[in-house]
């Protein structure tokens, strides 16, 4: 409670209350006047509203019956003794200011104000009391609104304290901020600005603490909090003025930085190990632009097959692919997100064509949509295939001296039959071979039927066998399919010698 010095009494020849009461009346503050024998005089308009009475005789007639109708409350939540009421204090001939006291209604709880009182004694030349005087001020709103905010301070997650700017100390800290900095309430609210400094390693400290010590905006920058523990935790702190119960202070936010910081260290971290391994990885490697196929890194792989780099001219246009094939690619991405074994044709910078493969995936750096990817250069595979498709060819133009395991074998190099190809060869029955050899002759099913004696029904039912797991439906296809894989002709099956 603020100590004042006791007012001096007014000391007046000769009081006339009728004039003192007009004098009062329309006054915005209220006023009670009571008689040095403790009976309550008069009461003007603002005063039974500060009560929401109606009339003086419902505040209690006297100052004992003040008592026994009010109850008052020191703002601390401590009940005022009788001695302490302001009434009695001016009946003991005590002249006061600026006592705040919560006020309620005895038996009507929904009654609670907040008054600001000043009390004066009226005495006569002879410094006799003749008449008390308590001036009444209705500070409900003011205190209630602040009230709201020291509610919605402590519940705010958000690190905030609130420093006192007369003397630097912090008078309100809550939950957020103990919860961050580790410390316990009461020491804060027994420290100062210079004990807990939250401008510590500030950027631009010496203008933060002009700011702080002129009361002015002190903008976000980051700064380095102590803990409580020991060690330290980067925080973005923030100061704006405000006043609380009427003295001007700094209210202080923060963010509290030190999982983005980990973030940070751990995104640079992967950076860098994706940075080596991209670097070092002996197949070549590229990222570009999504929209152009813009070179924008490349690896020393890269360099080394084509002989260019991010800043070629035409890796800027993007002519090291195929404007068909970069086509394709992007439409595999914007649908899939990845691409892989896309055969395409990469062009040195001395305009040679390589013959690659590419596996790609989409990415986005700095908002942008780009490509990161691994070519496989597979020129000399290509090149030694077909050198041996060549000698295949070559060798099964006469291939009548072969037996038939030999051609089957030299068939399935020159064309691998995997499970995208349709059935192998050894899933076929030994009359499904005899009718297939026998299509490839170019005989009908009739001459099938003579050859193989039996029907044609017969004939039929193993043709159809055939297309269903050769999944073909047209005589050609079949026929196709079985020279391809060294059918070329009708082969008698040996009979099998009985011992």
């Amino acid at each position: 409670m603020k100590t004042v010095k006791p007012l001096p009494r007014a000391v007046l020849p000769k009081i006339d209350r009728e004039q003192l009461q007009q004098l009062v009346a329309w006054l915005s503050e209220g006023v009670i006047l009571v008689d040095p024998d403790g009976v309550i005089a008069w009461a003007n308009p603002a005063a039974l509203e500060a009560y929401d009475l109606a009339s003086p005789d419902e505040l209690g007639r006297t100052v004992a019956g003040f008592r026994r109708r009010f109850r008052l409350d020191y703002r601390n939540h401590r009940a005022l003794k009788a001695a302490q009421y302001p009434l009695q204090r001016l009946l003991a001939g005590q002249s006061f200011d600026d006592v705040v006291v919560e006020v309620r209604r005895r038996g009507n709880d929904d009654f609670r104000r907040v008054q600001r009182l000043r009390g004066i004694v009226l005495a006569d030349a002879r410094g006799r009391p003749q008449l008390l005087a308590l001036v009444i001020r209705d500070e409900t709103e003011r205190f209630s609104a602040e009230e709201r905010f020291e509610r919605t301070f402590s519940a705010n997650p958000a690190p905030a304290l609130i420093c006192r700017l007369s003397d630097l100390r912090y008078i309100m800290v809550n939950t957020g901020f103990l919860e961050m900095s580790g410390y316990d309430r009461a020491a804060v609210l027994d420290s100062s600005a210079y004990e807990i400094d939250v401008l510590e390693n500030a950027e631009a400290r010496d203008q933060a603490k002009l700011a702080l010590r002129d009361g002015l905006t002190i903008s976000q920058r980051e700064a380095v909090l102590r803990m409580a523990g020991g060690g330290a935790k980067f925080v973005i702190v923030a100061g704006q003025p405000i006043e609380v119960g009427e003295e001007s202070c700094m209210l202080f936010t923060f963010i509290d930085l030190d999982a983005r910081k980990q973030a940070e260290m751990a995104l640079r971290h992967s950076e860098e190990r994706f940075s080596k391994a991209f670097r070092l990885a002996p197949a070549p490697m590229f990222l570009a632009s999504l929209e152009r196929m813009r070179l924008l890194d490349v690896n020393d792989a890269f360099r080394e097959t084509t002989g260019m780099d991010e800043n070629a001219d035409t890796a800027a246009i993007g002519a090291w692919i195929d404007a068909a094939t970069r086509r394709l690619l992007v439409a595999a991405l914007e649908r899939h997100g990845t691409v892989r074994d896309l055969d395409f044709s990469l062009r040195t910078r001395e305009g040679v064509a390589l013959q690659a493969q590419l596996a790609a995936a989409m990415v986005t750096i700095d908002e942008r949509p780009c490509v990161l990817g691994v070519v496989h250069d597979v020129s000399e595979r290509k090149r030694s295939d077909a050198q041996l498709v060549s000698a295949l060819d070559a060798v099964m133009k006469d291939a009548s001296w072969f037996s038939r395991t030999v051609i089957e074998k030299l068939a399935q190099i020159r064309h691998p039959a995997t499970s995208r190809d349709g059935v192998e060869l050894a899933e076929l029955t030994s009359r499904e071979r005899e009718v297939l050899g026998l299509m490839c002759e170019g005989r009908s099913d009739a001459q099938i039927a003579v050859a193989l004696g039996v029907s044609r029904n017969t004939v039929r039912n193993h043709v159809s066998a055939l297309y269903a797991k050769l999944d073909v439906h047209r005589r050609g296809d079949a026929i196709v399919w079985g020279r391809e894989r060294g059918f070329i002709g009708y082969e008698k099956p040996r009979r099998r010698v009985k011992r």
